[in-house]
């Protein structure tokens, strides 16, 4: 099963420093189609029931690519993607979603999960509801009504493509309690909001609000990327996956402003400006082998030893 829990070291090639996250990688790919159930139970669960029956979350065709999760419009459905309860460090967390035109989508944080006997596992709010409706994502952080605010201080919402995949980015700084959301490199709220609760991060909860919700989610990724040279000490930096078959994606919190892969005998076989803090870089016309990715932010680099 490609799903997996483990711990992932990448060794720079410029130095001794080595970046390390335990990661949560699944693609929905080797499931059995339909309900989730108990599939994968230390990822997927459900807040309202064990065995998750009809509310749990679907494996369904049409991914990006193959195989996707689902939470369509039927009453409860909800699925609770479970983050291990965690209370420090930095965390991040990426996942594709799709999300129909004149359809809606829902997820909240949720903090410390507990299993509740058969009822399956409770969660406290943590932090604040995403609404995804006819193209805004309208993110409610204080409890107002859904719609009302994004971002405190402009009151800016972000807008997100129907009928098309798109990236979604947390980021959770787990020794402030605070977190920040992206779609498709595009950060929500421009300063950190905080944990509204307990200051745990335990789940992300996807839930089927009313008859018009179809949301669907793939590659999800979550971790905590560490690094351990003081170059990049300002950025939240990931890079993955490794080993790559095609896309490499990678990920900071500041802009990347340039990408280059060598070759083992030192061979440029690709560069790019991507001026983004998402990029994701087309690997799939490079040969089988080992190569040296240089990621430039500001007049920081380093380059980072990846397998295709």
């Amino acid at each position: 099963m490609k799903t997996a829990i483990y711990l992932l070291t990448l060794i720079f090639f410029t130095t001794s420093s080595t970046l390390s996250a335990q990661i949560i990688e699944d693609f929905f790919d080797d499931y059995t189609i339909g309900n989730m159930s108990d599939q994968n139970p230390e990822v997927w669960s459900s807040s309202s029931g064990d065995p998750f029956t009809d509310n749990a979350l679907q494996v369904v065709e049409g991914g990006n690519p193959g195989q996707a999760g689902y939470i369509g419009p039927s009453a409860g459905q909800d699925a609770l993607l479970l983050l291990g309860n965690q209370t420090t460090g930095i965390a991040t967390l990426f996942f594709d979603v799709f999300i129909p035109a004149g359809s809606s989508g829902y997820f909240n944080i949720q903090g410390e999960t507990e299993t509740n006997g058969s009822t399956g596992y409770e969660g406290a709010g943590n932090g604040g509801n995403g609404i995804f409706n006819s193209g805004n994502m309208f993110f409610n952080q204080d409890g107002a009504a859904p719609g009302v605010f994004i971002d405190e201080t402009t009151g800016e919402t972000e807008n997100y493509p129907e009928d098309e995949w798109f990236n979604i980015e947390f980021y959770f700084d787990l020794f402030t309690f605070k977190y920040q959301i992206s779609i498709d490199g595009n950060f929500v709220s421009q300063s950190p909001v905080p944990f509204q609760a307990d200051n745990v991060l335990g789940a992300i909860h996807f839930f089927a609000v009313d008859g018009n919700h179809n949301l669907y989610i793939d590659n999800v990724v979550f971790g905590f990327p560490i690094i351990a040279n003081d170059d990049f000490s300002a950025a939240n930096f990931s890079v993955y996956p490794n080993p790559v078959e095609d896309v490499l994606k990678i990920r900071s919190n500041s802009s990347i402003d340039s990408i280059q892969i060598y070759d083992v005998l030192g061979k440029l076989v690709l560069s790019t400006y991507p001026n983004t803090i998402a990029p994701t870089i087309d690997m799939s016309a490079l040969n089988v082998g080992t190569y040296f990715v240089n990621v430039t932010i500001g007049n920081a680099s380093k380059t980072i030893k990846i397998i295709k």
